[in-house]
């Protein structure tokens, strides 16, 4: 039997709790990328939600971003991208 490790990762929807904000999402979800990075986590993913008051995760590629310029090793993506949701309009 070989030794090999299991690549874990992440799936984070930047919860806002209530009485908090988007800010405050945001940098959790930026602890909890960092404290990923620090076990080892290998990938870090957020989910695309959209239309809902306590989800800061509406434009991952922003928040991805952020979560780049301030991690070194996690491997960062969107685990979802609804395509209505980013259409030109033009049908």
């Amino acid at each position: 039997m070989t030794d090999k490790s299991v690549p874990f990762s992440v799936l984070d929807l930047a919860p806002i709790p209530q009485g908090s904000s988007a800010k405050e999402a945001f940098t959790h979800s930026l602890d909890l990328a960092r404290l990923a990075e620090s076990r080892g986590y290998h990938r870090y993913w957020l989910a695309e939600h959209h239309n809902m008051v306590g989800i800061a995760s509406a434009a991952t590629s922003v928040l991805i971003g952020y979560l780049a310029a301030n991690t070194t090793t996690l491997h960062l993506g969107s685990g979802g991208v609804m395509l209505p949701n980013h259409s030109t309009g033009d049908s």
